[in-house]
Parts: structure tokens; sequence; C-alpha cells
């Protein structure tokens, strides 16, 4: 059984790495070579045009739920419309150039680019809904600006740079996970499992689906080794879908950060948007693309030299992410702030991966006055350090940002 689970792990590392390491290159390319800015200033009006781009933005972007959170957020205090602002907020974490690559790898390009339609028309359908529900108001400008100022940018380091420790960083350990978790499903259950059990198939099993998966984070990359490990068992593949389009876009901490940042209307167009679309394209899809993805849902690819070297790679890569973290914290534990009384402790909350690290510590890192900011995902404990610190300025950023302070 252990040798059966790791050859498992082996095998979908195989077929997850290659598109894995392209998807992440060219998110870094992307990042690099766009002008600073430049979503920002596209999205400034308000109507269907800003939403249209916000959604054509958002869906290549490979941002997870709540690392998606403060950027809508950052849009939404730079103009952009709540339309614009919702449809980031919908698109944005069911899709990615990454995810749409492991997409194509693991359950066919069918099935990859009926996703990102999926996506793409649930973003539209949701902003439109959000400005009629919602008129926009003028909103007070954020005490923190996103940076409009040219970078110099192109560096080949750069790249490499905000592939692997920026965005990789931020989902490392949701892919192992996703991995972990899709082999022991492959292992565990028989081809015809879910084939044999009534409240799995139809609507009821995408109901359940959008129970289980709604308040849980699931990466979107890291998802589709599961979801190829429910349809090998037998989920079918409109269910599979769901689990997809609901999943990543959804979880708890994301669902509070929009309440608190974007009110309850808000809130009540995005869950239902989310909700009714997955279905509605989960029972379309076995219409429009059956015949196409089911008789063969994963591609199955040779142990060529491609897939190994990448797959060696990313297992470099992750070991490489998890001693950079250990030797942070060995170097600057959080408990020795509070040892030596240096800074201000901020006691956050709804961060829930590295892009909500990153967030908080460049949004109080922007403010006059701030050396440094250190926080630290596990406690929720974000150490400041500075000169005249205002806390009162210091929480109002955070609370800006889309997350919470525990008094």
């Amino acid at each position: 059984m252990v040798l059966s689970y790791l050859n498992e792990v082996w095998r979908i590392l195989l077929e997850l790495s290659p598109p894995l390491l392209a998807g992440l290159l060219l998110a870094g390319l992307l990042h690099i070579f766009l002008p600073a800015g430049f979503i920002h200033r596209t999205l400034s009006k308000p109507g269907f045009a800003s939403t249209l781009k916000a959604v054509l933005v958002g869906v290549p972007m490979p941002l997870c739920s709540c690392g998606v959170v403060p950027t809508a957020l950052a849009l939404r205090r730079e103009g952009a419309s709540n339309g614009a602002t919702t449809g980031f907020l919908i698109s944005t974490p069911s899709t990615g150039v990454d995810s749409i690559l492991v997409s194509g790898a693991f359950l066919g390009w069918p099935f990859a680019i009926f996703k990102v339609f999926a996506a793409f028309i649930t973003g539209i359908i949701g902003g439109i809904i959000a400005d009629r529900v919602t008129p926009d108001q003028v909103v007070a400008p954020a005490p923190v600006a996103v940076a409009d100022e040219p970078k110099q940018r192109g560096n080949i380091q750069e790249v490499i740079h905000y592939a692997v420790v920026d965005l990789y960083g931020a989902i490392d350990r949701w892919i192992l996970a996703g991995v972990l978790i899709a082999a022991a499903i492959t292992v565990l259950m028989p081809a015809d499992f879910f084939q044999n059990i009534a409240w799995a198939q139809g609507l009821a099993g995408m109901l359940l689906m959008l129970a289980i998966s709604i308040p849980l984070y699931v990466c979107t990359t890291g998802s589709v080794p599961i979801a190829a490990a429910f349809i090998a068992a037998g989920m079918p593949l409109g269910t599979a879908l769901v689990f997809l389009m609901a999943g990543p876009a959804t979880n708890l901490a994301t669902i509070g950060a929009v309440y608190r940042a974007l009110g309850g209307r808000l809130l009540g167009v995005y869950l239902a948007t989310v909700i009714v679309m997955s279905i509605a394209f989960g029972m379309g899809f076995g219409f429009v693309l059956y015949d196409a993805t089911a008789q063969q849902p994963m591609h199955e690819h040779g142990t060529d030299w491609l897939g190994i070297g990448s797959a060696f790679i990313v297992i470099a890569l992750t070991l490489y992410l998890n001693l950079k973290r250990y030797l942070a914290q060995r170097k600057h534990p959080i408990n020795q702030y509070r040892e030596f009384d240096m800074g201000l402790t901020l006691k956050v909350e709804g961060m829930s991966c590295q892009h909500c690290v990153a967030s908080v510590k460049n949004t109080l890192e922007g403010i006059e006055g701030v050396e440094s900011a250190t926080p630290d995902l596990g406690s929720g404990d974000v150490i400041v350090t500075g000169e005249d610190l205002d806390r009162d300025k210091l929480e109002t950023a955070v609370r800006d940002a889309g997350y919470q302070i525990k008094q």
C-alpha cells in the first residue's frame, strides 16, 4: 500500500510539474513586463466595459481566493466599479495561467477551456448584477495607494524571483497537499467508487460538493489533481467542475473579508453568482463536452525526461522555500520582538496564505515611518517597527486591505 501510494505521488508530480513550471514562468513574464499601474488604470471607469476588462485581466492572473481579495480591494479604492471589483473577485481565483496549463495536462484541453469559459461568463454575470444591486458611490482615497510610477523591469532574475518566491511561495504547500490528497484518493478509491453511490450523481452530488468546497480553502492549481482523482474514481465531470469553480473561489477567510470591505449586498451577489453559475455550468457540461472528455479525462504521459526533470525542479523549489521560511523564522522569531519590546504587535485575522502575508507586509511598509512589518502566518501576529508609529493608522490600513484587527 505504501509503495503504491508513493508511486502515485510520483506519477502525479510527473504530470503536474511541466505545466506548473511553464505557468509560473509565463506569470512571471507578465508581471515583469506589464507597465506598473496598468491594471488599475484600465479599470477606473464604471460600467460594463470596466467589468469586462477586470474579468479579462483576472482570468489569467495566478491568484488564490484569499490572495485576490486585497488586490480587488485595491482596485476598488482606486476607483474601480462594484461590477469590476466583483467580476475580478469571481473570475480570478478559479483560473490562472498555471492552473490552465495544469488542467489541460490532467483533465484534457476541452475541459480546461470550458473551465476558463465558465469562469469568464460567471465573472461577467456577477459584475453586471453587482452594478445593478449596488450602484457605485464615491470611494474615499485609500491611505496607501497603489504605485503608478514606472519601474525598472525586465531582468530575468526578477522574473524568476517573482515566479518562485512570490507566486510558487504562496501556493507550494497547497500544491503539495493537493498532490498527497490526490494520491490517497487514487489509491484508496476504486475506479467505480462514485458510480455506485446515488447521492454522488447529478444535482445532489453538486450540492454536496458545494457544501464541502465553499467554506474550505482550496488552491486553484492544487485542486486540479484532486479533481482528476475524483474523476478517475467515477465522479461525474460536471460535479468535478463545480468543485474546481466553487472551491478556489471561496473560503471562510474570503467571505469574511468581502463582507467587511464591500458589505453584505456585494457578498450576497458574490456567493450567489458562484453557487448558481457553478451548478449551471456543471449541469450544462455534460450536454456540451461530455463526449469529448468522458472517455479519457486524464492524459497519461510516460516518465519522459521533461517530466522527470520538472518534477525534480518542483521538489527542489519546495524544499528551498520551506528551508528559507525556517531560517527566516530562526533569524527573526516572533517572540524575540516581545521579549525585547521592539515595535508594535498587531493581531491580524484573515491571513491564510503567503499572498495575505505579502499584502499585509506591503501595506504596512508603505506607511510613512514604518521601517519593517513582520507577519507570522501561524499566529496572525504582525510586528511593526519604526519611528513615531500610529497604531490607529496602522490598524486602519490593515482593515482597508481587507483584514480584521483582533483587539
